[in-house]
């Protein structure tokens, strides 16, 4: 009986503990493409990186064109 808890305990939790790393993959993409993206791109037009901040935003801009979501 013992056993059987502990199997069962390990495949709930393990499930969860796969849910738990998906989710906070998923905030992470849409803090990063929603706050950090555009802050570091304000940030080097602010230096003076236009040259690198125009190729970046284009490229992410067309990638986003044609991804499907």
């Amino acid at each position: 009986m013992t056993v059987l808890f502990f199997i069962l305990f390990f495949m709930i939790f393990g499930k969860l503990i796969g849910f738990a790393f998906k989710t906070t993959w998923s905030i992470m993409k849409v803090m990063l493409y929603i706050v950090f993206l555009p802050l570091i791109l304000v940030g080097m037009v602010f230096k003076g990186l236009v040259f690198v901040a125009l190729p970046i935003l284009l490229v992410v801009g067309l990638i986003s064109l044609f991804e499907t979501a």
